[in-house]
């Protein structure tokens, strides 16, 4: 049955985002946005984008508050108990994305399931449910402004909201899967753990490789797949997997399965249905009604935005979306390129503030990653973490790129990583080639590599360790990189 409903909306996607926008459109319609909007008179999707101006966090921060503060009926008609709290991956305030039993159940939940029963069409001989996932998630905190309000990190909401069937299928138990203090976690997640028939992981990669190097100390192996023989499936999402999958691959020692997915706080909005596919299914039947906004519109109250029906691949877009738990029209900050249209297939590119432009470059994020995994195998090394940022002209000096890199293995030669990261730039990206030539507007890329654990420090010190922290890659002011350079 479940099979059948996936094969219904992939096959008529575009039907489907129709009816999720008159569904969300119809039970909003007398909240006090929607009347503020007058939901009762949008009859067609060109009525409502011109009507509802595109939003930003802090452009719904005041809805927010009043729901925080325990008013119902404010974004979305059902009450708001739960929130996913968010730093974002550009700023350092906290993001509070509201979490409803309909964006649980038909968003979180259902596309949990779909990613589930698309694994089991392709590999009907697994096992995977004879054992136990682990899952390395964030915390939970009680929000003090409201007794019944309670927010956390995504993973750690959906944790406390899962139904108690999927309790038996999990570890660790909810008491550590919620600690806080990372450090902790970590230690007590592989004391927990090393003993269980664990047979898929999910969570971001810098975690999870901290977690399994700790388990491999503790049950003195080299391998993980000597510590869990029936591993077979790792579900990354939230960052690029192309940097870690080196090391991913060389921990565990055995072939597995690596499926992507897109589940951020304000929802779940696609994942790969098989590991050999290019790119994640979109999923349009799950509550959230997208649009798809050209790079260059960013900054305007009512940008054009393209429908599904109207998107091409190998393009950027930035991402709109509409959801069961309230945003309306509400602008994610990440890029996107589709790279299929029959099925509807997208990878996530880069973040709209996540950028170098400084030159005229147009560096993004999914640029930078598959470079750093050339210059990689090139040079025979492996890269933790990096970070990047512009240096300006100077008197007598060209612009350049700086780079922190912290490697699990370094390359002999530094000087060399640096030639292939900066020969990988210019073969990915015409723009930066173009300014590289002759050194006429950027010079060589300077790259430093950093003691370990440097980064987890600078996201410790800003009140951002673990869960779904992570370091901004690309970022086109200086801020962040002197912050971090303060460190070494």
């Amino acid at each position: 049955m479940r099979l059948w409903r996936i094969k219904n909306w992939t096959n008529h996607p575009v039907e489907a985002q129709r009816e999720v926008l008159q569904n969300l459109v119809t039970e909003a319609q007398y909240t006090y946005f929607g009347k503020q909007y007058n939901f009762s008179s949008l009859f067609s999707v060109k009525a409502f984008k011109a009507r509802v101006p595109v939003h930003e966090y802090e452009d719904i921060q005041p809805y927010i508050q009043k729901m925080l503060e325990g008013e119902d009926n404010i974004l979305w008609n059902t009450p708001i108990k739960w929130f996913a709290k968010s730093s974002g991956t550009s700023n350092s305030k906290s993001k509070f994305i509201p979490i409803s039993e309909e964006s649980l159940e038909y968003n979180h939940f259902k596309a949990s399931k779909d990613v589930l029963t698309s694994y089991y069409n392709n590999f009907p001989s697994s096992e995977l449910l004879t054992g136990k996932g682990l899952v390395v998630g964030g915390s939970h905190q009680i929000n003090q402004l409201h007794n019944e309000i309670q927010y956390g990190d995504l993973s750690a909401v959906l944790m406390q909201n899962t139904p108690f069937w999927g309790q038996w299928l999990r570890t660790p138990e909810l008491s550590v899967a919620l600690m806080d203090n990372w450090e902790t976690k970590i230690e007590s997640l592989a004391q927990s753990t090393s003993n269980e028939n664990v047979t898929s992981l999910a969570g971001v990669p810098t975690w999870t490789l901290l977690l399994l190097k700790r388990i491999l100390e503790i049950k003195q192996k080299k391998t993980i797949k000597e510590v869990w023989p029936n591993l077979e499936l790792y579900i990354n999402g939230g960052v690029s997997f192309v940097p870690y999958r080196e090391q991913f691959e060389k921990i565990i020692g055995e072939k597995i399965n690596y499926l992507e997915i897109y589940n951020a706080s304000e929802g779940f909005f696609a994942g790969q249905e098989n590991p050999e596919e290019d790119g994640m299914t979109l999923f349009t039947e799950h509550g959230i009604f997208y649009e798809f906004m050209p790079i260059d519109e960013y900054g305007k109250r009512f940008p054009k935005t393209i429908g599904l029906g109207n998107v091409s691949t190998n393009t950027s877009y930035a991402l709109i979306i509409s959801t069961t738990g309230g945003l309306w029209r509400y602008l994610v900050g990440d890029t996107i390129k589709f790279t299929s249209i029959n099925p509807y297939r997208i990878k996530v590119t880069g973040r709209l503030k996540h950028y170098i432009n400084a030159f005229g470059e147009e560096l993004i994020v999914d640029n930078t990653d598959q470079a750093i995994s050339i210059a990689c195998k090139k040079t025979n090394s492996i890269v933790i973490d990096y970070t990047a940022a512009p240096i300006y002209f100077s008197d007598n000096k060209n612009g350049a790129h700086q780079w922190l890199i912290e490697f699990e293995k370094e390359p002999t030669d530094i000087a060399l990583f640096s030639k292939e990261l900066d020969d990988a730039l210019k073969n990915l990206n015409s723009d930066y080639e173009a300014k590289r030539f002759k050194d006429i507007a950027l010079s060589m890329p300077i790259v430093t590599s950093i003691k370990k654990g440097v980064f987890n420090t600078w996201l410790k010190n800003r009140n951002q360790n673990g869960g779904q922290h992570k370091i901004p890659r690309l970022s086109n002011e200086r801020v962040i990189i002197e912050e971090i350079l303060k460190l070494i």
